[in-house]
């Protein structure tokens, strides 16, 4: 059965985009088949795949909008090895385009349902913000991922998404879940990191990855070179740290969360 998860945080640079890419990578490591979704106008996600997002015919924009079928839009990241729904600026306009549009928050969903059977995961990078583009990857997913820093910001957002995702359950995806919270650029040094790190523990429990996404090098550099981390670097800390996530996922037992 296709896992179909959304990277999601309303709050900016938190690894999300880093985290889509290299789990997308890890996964496709160990023999999985990978779709990797950019629903992020700025095409980060695209291009940390090693696809030009400048030079793209077709992308999600087009899919969303309806004027070419999914299959049409994607393309295989040689850097990976898996599969992209890439895209770029245009992807900016469609949310006002989308206003006007029957069964707007489902357009993604829909676009996915004829190829869902050809992958075992779809991994949705939303945008840095609450708005149509990142309900359509809540509405289109079974569960929701949360990367987020350990700093006292990133817990005043994480309520405000998990409002967004009951409310996403409530009217819209009644099986949308908290897949987890991934630790990302995690500093063991910080007194306030080991605090926050503690207290999504005590509050989400085992829905808290064991796993620890670094600070790295090699993660940050991996985006210049169009490559994610586990070919730039095999052996770096960052890309140990992903391949050691999609192992915990894989093992991990599929069960409904209480959102709240």
């Amino acid at each position: 059965m296709t896992r179909v998860l959304a990277m999601a945080n309303q709050k900016g640079g938190v690894g999300k985009t880093t985290t889509a890419v290299n789990l997308a990578a890890s996964l496709t490591a160990t023999r999985r088949r990978v779709l990797l979704v950019d629903l992020d106008p700025q095409g980060n996600a695209t291009m940390g795949s090693g696809i030009e997002k400048r030079s793209l015919e077709r992308s999600v924009y087009h899919v969303l909008l309806g004027a070419c079928p999914l299959v049409e839009a994607r393309q295989t990241s040689a850097a990976g090895h898996y599969d992209v729904l890439p895209s770029n600026r245009e992807l900016a306009g469609a949310e006002v385009e989308l206003v006007d549009l029957p069964h707007r928050e489902t357009r993604l969903k829909d676009a996915l349902a004829p190829i869902l059977e050809q992958y075992d995961y779809v991994l949705i990078d939303c945008p840095p913000a609450l708005n149509l583009l990142t309900v359509n990857g809540l509405c289109a997913a079974q569960a929701v991922l949360i990367p987020m820093q350990c700093e006292y910001y990133a817990l005043e957002g994480l309520s405000d998404l998990v409002q967004t995702v009951r409310k996403v359950r409530e009217h819209l995806n009644s099986e949308l879940e908290i897949e987890g919270l991934l630790r990302t650029m995690y500093d063991p040094r910080s007194i306030l990191a080991q605090q926050v790190s503690a207290q999504l523990v005590q509050h989400f429990g085992d829905k808290v990855y064991r796993t620890v996404i670094p600070r790295n090098i090699r993660l940050a550099e991996a985006p210049s070179h169009g490559l994610p981390a586990l070919q730039l670097d095999r052996q770096s800390k960052g890309a140990k740290a992903y391949l050691a996530l999609a192992g915990e996922m894989l093992n991990r037992p599929v069960r409904e969360t209480t959102i709240g």
